[in-house]
């Protein structure tokens, strides 16, 4: 089975765009960081994910701003045909919004 599931920030977005037979696609790029317990020991992770949204989904995350808390589910697959790099399909999303820095409009 390939599914993924991952809670992530929007670090990057691309402009929409459509494939040759009209379907929207929206590319990003998604930060998550977090601890995780492996063979009895803490790691720190931090990654950033590439995840493209196609039809109605890519226009549902769209408007998405920079910073926002995403819980995306998808599949995995080859950026293109006999690539080895790979992109998050996501396929369901929920938003959840960041409140603002209080530090961050302090000079």
């Amino acid at each position: 089975m390939n599914r993924f599931a991952l809670t992530a920030s929007l670090q990057e977005i691309k402009t929409l765009r459509y494939t040759p037979a009209g379907v929207p696609v929206i590319e990003m790029v998604l930060a998550h960081e977090s601890d995780v317990r492996e063979a009895g020991q803490m790691r720190r992770i931090e990654i950033a994910v590439s995840a493209v949204a196609l039809g109605e989904m890519a226009l549902l995350l769209i408007d998405t701003p920079l910073g926002c808390r995403l819980e995306v589910e998808g599949f995995i697959a080859a950026q293109r045909q006999g690539s080895s790099k790979l992109v998050l399909h996501i396929q369901q999303a929920s938003r959840h919004r960041v409140p603002p820095d209080p530090l961050g409009s302090l000079e």
